[in-house]
């Protein structure tokens, strides 16, 4: 797809993947819906570093989880931009419990997971889907993990609701298809606050072992995974319904990560 004035929603925009990806397609000229649902400076801050570039940025709020909500964040964007062909779904959530510790994983833990990681994209796909059609082309790229295809994470709730994400991609890009295209990024070890809030003072070690293991010596900064969306939005117009790895090959060399 070209880029240049068409219009964007990307959710949990206000920080780390959804940020840097709202700043590189406003670079490419496309205008772009900041959501967020806590994040609120950041989100603002994101929309004002689009709007430097030239483009329309502006941030919205609506949690994902709430499908009311997601219809208005699309009726938002159509309004505000004057139309819908670009929905990055960058909005995720975690909790940080050892896989080990089955007793610790609540219904409250899976309920919050699922709903955000899994029915959220759903939601917004749905809700995007009208607009996106009028259009005549639509491009949906959500950002998984390879916890979704190796089973390894922040905790299990959180890897089944990232594999369940990759499969959604593909129902969605036969469900969607021929004028949507569905795919997702699955990225490794991303570096910012949310691992860095979870892992506390183990961010440092894990960070430079993954590096080491990595046949890339490097893992993924926020900029790496918005890269790999634009490439899926604006390449090929034939790719659809594709989980892509990003992850310097971490799982080349040890598909545990152990």
């Amino acid at each position: 797809m070209e880029l240049a004035g068409k219009a964007a929603v990307v959710t949990g925009g206000g920080t780390g993947v959804g940020r840097a990806t709202a700043i590189a397609l406003a670079r490419r000229g496309c205008s772009v819906v900041v959501n967020y649902s806590r994040s609120k400076d950041g989100a603002e801050e994101t929309a004002a570093a689009v709007s430097k570039l030239g483009v329309r940025g502006l941030a919205v709020q609506a949690d994902v989880a709430d499908d009311s909500a997601c219809r208005s964040l699309m009726t938002t964007a159509v309004r505000e931009l004057g139309g819908l062909q670009v929905l990055v779904n960058s909005a995720g959530v975690t909790r940080f419990i050892g896989h080990r510790d089955l007793e610790g994983v609540d219904d409250d833990a899976w309920d919050q997971i699922l709903a955000v990681n899994l029915k959220g994209p759903f939601q917004c796909a749905r809700a995007a889907q009208p607009a996106m059609d009028a259009a005549g082309e639509g491009e949906i790229v959500s950002v998984s993990s390879i916890a979704g295809i190796v089973g390894i994470g922040s905790s299990i709730p959180y890897c089944a609701s990232k594999a369940a994400l990759n499969n959604l991609t593909l129902t969605l890009a036969r469900a969607l298809a021929p004028k949507i295209r569905v795919n997702a990024i699955a990225p490794g070890f991303i570096t910012g606050r949310w691992l860095k809030g979870g892992l506390g003072d183990a961010y440092d070690m894990v960070k430079t072992h993954l590096e080491t293991r990595a046949p890339l010596k490097r893992v993924c900064d926020p900029e790496d995974v918005a890269e790999a969306v634009l490439a899926l939005i604006a390449g090929p117009d034939l790719v659809t319904g594709q989980i892509v790895t990003i992850d310097g090959g971490m799982l080349l060399s040890d598909p545990t990560m152990g």
